[in-house]
């Protein structure tokens, strides 16, 4: 008579590593995340809850692309429940075509090409432009705060953040071609 298989051995299948798993999709995971709207502590704390259900039940990792999508999947009813529970809702008017557009940028690197081709566009900007994007976008300034640094007027900072946007997206459009 044999044993039952456990969950634990469901996971020696030829060729599954779950080290490389973590470390080929967390970042991924991650910023999917962030993309929904978790700030970055939430999204490392899913992250992490995401790879622990997936690893605690048999799993087949049958390409990238569905490997990906599972884990988003996963993450994403993670997501669902912490904010039910916390009587939170977030809104996202349609899941899939979120998931879509998320593949679509992310493409198949799970958003490195896009980061590197941010940082590259980002070095492009003016130094008062950068610093305008980095309170606000790092630093959560206010545009109030923005200008005052810069010493400019609220339009003032309100144009060169647009400008600034307008010109990375030009860019990283052009080097994503």
């Amino acid at each position: 008579m044999t044993a039952p298989l456990s969950q634990a051995t469901a996971f020696q299948a030829p060729g599954y590593d779950p080290v490389r798993l973590i470390e080929t999709y967390q970042a991924g995971v991650w910023r999917y995340l962030r993309a929904l709207g978790c700030d970055a502590a939430q999204a490392e704390d899913l992250t992490q809850d995401t790879f622990l259900a997936v690893l605690q039940r048999p799993f087949q990792d049958i390409n990238p692309a569905a490997t990906a999508a599972y884990l988003r999947k996963t993450a994403l009813n993670l997501f669902i429940s912490q904010q039910r529970r916390a009587g939170k809702v977030t809104a996202v008017e349609d899941v899939e075509e979120f998931d879509r557009t998320w593949v679509q940028w992310a493409g198949q690197d799970d958003g490195e090409a896009l980061l590197e081709a941010l940082r590259d566009c980002l070095q492009g900007l003016t130094g008062r432009a950068r610093m305008a994007l980095e309170m606000r976008f790092r630093d959560n300034s206010s545009r109030d705060n923005i200008a005052a640094a810069l010493e400019i007027t609220d339009h003032g900072a309100k144009n060169l953040m647009q400008r600034a946007k307008h010109q990375l997206r030009e860019c990283i459009q052009k080097k994503l071609k």
